[in-house]
């Protein structure tokens, strides 16, 4: 097998790019992958062993255990930023530090079951909020503090699709690269 680069591993299906314009179908995919998402990281990771939890998905990386801790932990932000921006005009949304929260005691040392858990729930819940968006709640906005960048709701489903696939192809690279 070819050794990947460095940037290869950290971002395995490339960084996310909203479309121009971002149809229907588009939507309906991302909501289907944010759906289907707390059921493939279950079944990704619940065969894993400790051993191979606390394994890193790359040097430097987090452990399979602080992303599914992470996927979690931004999946739950996410909703929130969605509710502010559907009940406030244009909120700025508060941003935590992700990393830092990766290093906590639960992020590394959690069950997993707890977070796939919170998943279920959160997703549930996101996903049932998502599909009864109309056009106009779809193009509300919150703004991002780092450099007043603006979002819209679509293109956060995107962005969260993006999201999602990208640390399951994090964990189901390291799977496939080790043999598990």
């Amino acid at each position: 097998m070819e050794k990947e680069t460095l940037e290869e591993l950290r971002y395995p299906i490339g960084k996310f790019k909203a479309p121009e314009t971002i149809s229907n179908d588009h939507i309906q995919r991302w909501i289907g992958v944010l759906e289907d998402l707390p059921k493939r990281l279950e079944e990704l990771v619940a065969p894993l062993s400790d051993e191979q939890l606390d394994t890193p998905y790359r040097p430097g990386g987090w452990t399979v255990r602080q992303l599914v801790h992470h996927i979690s932990d931004s999946h739950h932000n996410s909703y929130i930023r969605f509710k502010w921006a559907l009940t406030e005009d244009s909120p700025v949304i508060k941003p935590y530090d992700e990393k830092a929260w990766a290093e906590l005691f639960d992020s590394r040392t959690a069950p997993v079951q707890m977070s796939l858990d919170h998943l279920k729930a959160v997703h549930a819940k996101l996903v049932y909020l998502l599909k009864g968006l109309s056009e106009k709640d779809l193009k509300r906005v919150f703004v991002h503090p780092d450099g007043n960048q603006e979002s819209t709701l679509e293109q956060n489903i995107g962005r969260y699709a993006w999201h999602s696939s990208h640390h399951y192809a994090h964990i189901q690279n390291l799977i496939g690269q080790k043999g598990w």
